[in-house]
């Protein structure tokens, strides 16, 4: 039997009651299970930390001695016991250690997708896929409307612009993405990297993610006209905004992060509409559980088949 309240939202986030632990804990708690490394899922200072090796490196980059009192590496596809549930990570495919996480209890299979990607990525591990009684996904842009243009095609478009390119990602997973991208479609690009980007590539590549060729930035190199692409975080995209001689892009899946109409890089890491449905034919749930976004258009397009159930 399915329990309505195997997971529910209290002030430290998405908890699972039969096993006493935390799904992406949103403040410090005891017992964390940590889909991916971004930073609205992996908050720092828990006791224990189960996650996957990479999710860990990144935490520990980014918080430091603070990221957890005790670290949990959990291979992928290696079940592991948390109060009576049984754990197993499942690859999400949306950045370098993202993980699903089937979850067993009583019989009954539970999988929390995290953020997870279908579009081929050379820069992290392909999304694997699982049978589940209850799926639950995130939403982000789960809209019949919203399908996510091939990257390759995306990333092409820079092929065209011939003048030095300011380029706008997060930090970690898109920009190592981006610079993979860039390399083999657009290999006459010169790639600058902002000096925050440099330590988490140096993650990818020591678990054995070459992203190919790209240099730090150097301020001397963008007064130069040679088809340079300087990759930035958001905070310098925007605190460059009056930055002359440079075609400014973002690479996003949302449309306001779009600079201009003329010039737009709709790169997203995140599944759209038909993406969803996909993993819903695959992992053949009797019930969709829905977070992070508007479940709604599931659970009307679901609706007399598959029971939908929108947590938040």
């Amino acid at each position: 039997m399915i329990l309505a309240d195997f997971i529910v939202f209290n002030a430290n986030g998405l908890y699972c009651p039969y096993g006493d632990f935390y799904l992406d804990a949103k403040l410090p708690v005891n017992q964390s299970v940590i889909s991916h490394a971004h930073g609205d899922h992996a908050v720092g200072g828990s006791t224990n930390v189960y996650c996957t090796a990479p999710t860990a490196a990144f935490m520990l980059l980014r918080n430091g001695k603070t990221a957890a009192k005790v670290f949990h590496h959990i291979a992928f596809n290696q079940a592991f016991v948390i109060g009576g549930v049984s754990i197993t990570f499942i690859s999400a495919g949306h950045i370098l250690g993202s993980a699903q996480v089937l979850m067993v209890y009583q019989g009954i299979r539970y999988l929390y997708t995290g953020d997870y990607k279908v579009q081929p990525d050379d820069t992290c591990e392909p999304i694997e896929w699982a049978k589940a009684d209850v799926l639950i996904t995130e939403t982000t842009f789960a809209h019949p409307q919203t399908q996510h243009p091939d990257a390759v095609t995306e990333i092409k478009k820079l092929n065209g612009i011939k003048t030095n390119i300011l380029l706008g990602a997060y930090a970690l997973g898109k920009s190592q993405r981006l610079i993979k991208l860039i390399n083999q479609h657009c290999p006459q690009k010169k790639i600058l990297v902002h000096h925050k980007i440099m330590p988490l590539n140096a993650i990818y590549e020591k678990f054995g993610f070459a992203l190919g060729n790209y240099q730090m930035y150097g301020r001397k190199l963008m007064k130069q006209q040679n088809e340079f692409v300087y990759l930035v975080p958001p905070f310098t995209f925007e605190s460059y905004f009056k930055a002359t001689g440079v075609k400014r892009l973002f690479a996003s899946g949302w449309k306001n992060l779009q600079t201009n109409e003329q010039d737009t890089l709709f790169i997203s890491d995140h599944v759209d509409w038909n993406d969803i449905l996909q993993c819903v034919e695959h992992t053949q749930p009797t019930q969709i559980w829905t977070l992070h976004g508007d479940g709604a258009h599931l659970k009307q397009h679901f609706a007399g088949t598959i029971e939908v159930k929108l947590l938040k």
